[in-house]
């Protein structure tokens, strides 16, 4: 999957936080979830700067959330905001995001799986994942990682390879 274009208006060096439900979304659930979102960008103010946010859904479930504050920088109180407004919106609709420690990968169809490590590690033991597996980068923080392809990639290429020992599959 391809993510590049994403957030043409933000810089490379804009932040980016990943939230995956924990199930997949409706169409109203996804098309509400946008709209509080882009109402809560309206007022998203950073010590008194206005915050550019944005935030884009994939898979019916990856809340991709990415914001700039022009010359400035994003403080604790307004990333606390954004977290709030998010998770607010879950609530409203019933559902949860998965903590940033479970592990998200593509199964052999390609659908998006979710675990803790130990359930992924023990894939990995079984053959039930190899090097090849797509992962999810959930500790992807800004839009230029986003876009070079480092939220997506087989396992081999990411943090993951090198903690469940997956490698690639000609090594």
């Amino acid at each position: 999957m391809r993510y590049e274009h994403l957030f043409p208006d933000l810089p490379d060096d804009a932040r980016c936080w990943v939230y995956v439900a924990d199930r997949p979304l409706t169409e109203a659930q996804r098309t509400d979830l946008l709209g509080q979102l882009r109402a809560f960008f309206t007022d998203w103010t950073s010590h008194g700067a206005r915050v550019r946010g944005d935030a884009v859904l994939r898979d019916d479930r990856i809340l991709l959330l990415a914001a700039d504050v022009p010359g400035g920088d994003l403080s604790g109180c307004g990333i606390d905001k954004s977290v709030h407004a998010i998770e607010h919106a879950a609530q409203e609709h019933d559902f949860s995001w998965l903590s940033p420690l479970q592990v998200v990968w593509r199964d052999g169809d390609g659908q998006l799986q979710h675990g803790a490590r130990s359930t992924f590690r023990a894939l990995a033991r079984d053959g039930g994942v190899d090097g090849m597996t797509p992962v999810i980068d959930l500790s992807v923080d800004t839009v230029g990682a986003l876009r070079n392809g480092q939220f997506e990639q087989p396992a081999h290429q990411s943090w993951h390879g090198r903690v469940f020992r997956l490698a690639h599959p000609t090594a």
